[in-house]
């Protein structure tokens, strides 16, 4: 999930900088920098944020399935 958080606003981040230096008339060198500078911060932030929130799913799912399986086993020991 990390590495498709990191892809999304990478180029999301990249793509919004291009087109702010179009808007504006920027140069094409420092809209082109300004844009992979932006991309690979974003990247690293979403690589983070999809690295926590995959945990997170993880950890959720792990203790649904672990409390079910106890669920299922209690009756049986009875």
């Amino acid at each position: 999930m990390g590495r498709a958080y990191a892809g999304v606003l990478g180029y999301l981040a990249a793509a919004v900088t291009l087109t702010r230096g179009v808007i504006a008339s920027g140069g094409v060198e420092g809209t082109v920098l300004s844009a992979v500078t932006a991309m690979a911060i974003f990247a690293v932030i979403g690589f983070v944020l999809g690295s926590i929130a995959q945990t997170t799913v993880d950890g959720a799912v792990r203790q649904r399935l672990e409390a079910q399986f106890e669920a299922n086993q209690s009756p049986m020991a009875s």
